[in-house]
């Protein structure tokens, strides 16, 4: 909950800045300041395609649009030393965080010690300005503090890194954590006797080459939702592939777990209908059977996955249906679903 709150913060957040920039730009262009409202339209550029404003633009090529952006906003505060006005001084205050939020920490680095010495030569220059000695150590404090800003980010990520249960598009559990729980729901079910089965979902992208990548990962966290949705308080679900989920079903047997799996697969196939995606869902089923661990029991289901999707996608195939040899009156393999 509080994880959904900060992204809501941050995305109202991320609305208003571009809103507010956009506004300044287009007064600064009617007043006759144009270095000012490129400064302010490349400054909204960089909030509008970053992922706090939308959370599909994480991947790319949106990155990228950032980082120019960035470049361009570089550009045009270094050629204010130059050209004027000096008011475009004042922005640099926000470029060290803003580098080290958008390029990689050695290109930040660079660029931030660039500016300051860059900084430093332009104000021997500018006699003209009064405050010039006083920019720079004002300057000078803020890099400071944009280190320990910078430094206190780090820290902290690796300090929740082993908390961090959750993946962060889709909200699925990590799978890092995947081979521990399914051998505690292994355990658990051997202990009181009870069933337990795992689905292993994927999307059919092999027969579907026209959808780009960008447009199946932008679909994620729909899909994640929607998981979420059909799972009940003590089922779990991972995010295993790019494009792969892994559900524990405990108290499940094979046959209902089958249904569930269908139940899944036609949902996720109308969601991504819905969004104008031609593309398919199979699903993988395995049920524990005697002497299975956590390995065996995700490789089970791994290949009922791509026996599915070998066999043409858009069907639920049952791990035990062919990989053991078929007995009078077991249930076959399933053909594609309608």
């Amino acid at each position: 909950m509080a994880q959904m709150a900060e992204k809501f913060l941050l995305s109202k957040l991320s609305r208003a800045g571009f809103a507010a920039l956009i506004a300044i730009a287009t007064l600064c262009a009617l007043l006759g300041e144009p270095m000012v409202a490129a400064a302010a339209a490349a400054a909204s550029g960089i909030v509008i395609s970053g992922k706090t404003f939308h959370p599909s633009r994480v991947n790319q090529p949106w990155p990228r649009v950032q980082q120019a952006f960035f470049a361009i906003l570089l550009l045009i505060l270094l050629a204010g030393f130059w050209t004027g006005p000096w008011v475009l001084s004042h922005w640099l205050y926000a470029l060290p965080l803003a580098a080290f939020a958008l390029v990689p920490p050695a290109a930040a680095v660079l660029v931030t010690l660039l500016i300051a010495v860059l900084a430093m030569i332009a104000t021997q220059w500018g006699v003209g300005l009064a405050d010039r000695h006083q920019m720079i150590s004002a300057f000078l404090l803020t890099m400071l503090l944009s280190a320990l800003l910078v430094f206190l980010r780090d820290y902290k990520a690796r300090q929740l890194a082993p908390l961090r249960r959750t993946d962060e598009l889709t909200q699925a559990a990590s799978r890092e954590y995947l081979s521990a729980d399914l051998h505690k729901e292994i355990q658990r079910s051997e202990r009181e006797g009870t069933d337990m089965s795992v689905i292993m979902i994927g999307l059919d992208t092999h027969l579907s080459d026209n959808d780009p990548d960008e447009d199946i990962r932008s679909i994620l966290p729909r899909i994640g939702r929607y998981l979420h949705s059909q799972i009940r308080d003590f089922d779990t679900y991972y995010r295993v592939a790019d494009l792969q989920f892994l559900v524990i079903l405990p108290g499940i047997s094979t046959s209902d777990a089958i249904t569930r799996a269908e139940t899944i697969r036609k949902g996720l196939a109308t969601l991504l209908e819905s969004h104008g995606m031609n593309l398919t869902v199979s699903t993988g089923i395995a049920g524990l059977n005697i002497g299975d661990d956590a390995n065996s029991l995700q490789q089970s289901a791994a290949n009922a996955l791509r026996r599915a999707q070998q066999q043409g996608g858009n069907r639920s195939q049952a791990y035990s249906s062919w990989s053991q040899p078929a007995q009078p009156g077991q249930p076959q393999a399933q053909g594609p679903a309608s």
